[in-house]
């Protein structure tokens, strides 16, 4: 198993950038498939971008597409998403996922492993 945290949320103004962190205790996350969803009030969790581990492609949602960057330390253990250009639509609490496997999937019911979430609440 993995316990996963996040941490990096809060406030930030559209147009602005934020940092989340996501680490990774319990085992070396460097073989694990390792993904970022959101989920705002009142709607399901949503994708927003993934990194494989075998060749650490990545993917994303297309409404953070060249906005958001998925990147891993592998020395840190630690997962991070790198959010410009910031949007009200942005507004969510975050989340972390692995997948054990090293395979990343879009859907959340694929992960089971999560961490907490952290808010991220963009002012306009």
């Amino acid at each position: 198993q993995v316990q996963l945290v996040e941490s990096g949320g809060g406030l930030g103004q559209a147009g602005g950038s934020l940092r989340l962190s996501c680490a990774a205790s319990g085992r070396t996350c460097s073989r694990d498939g390792m993904g970022w969803f959101r989920q705002a009030p009142g709607k399901e969790r949503e994708f927003v971008a993934a990194v494989r581990a075998m060749d650490r492609y990545t993917y994303y949602t297309d409404s953070v597409k060249g906005r958001f960057t998925i990147s891993r330390d592998v020395a840190k253990n630690t997962v991070y998403l790198q959010m410009d250009s910031l949007q009200p639509e942005d507004t969510a609490v975050y989340y972390c996922a692995a997948d054990l496997t090293g395979r990343v999937h879009t859907s959340a019911s694929s992960y089971e492993n999560w961490g907490q979430g952290t808010q991220v609440t963009v002012s306009s």
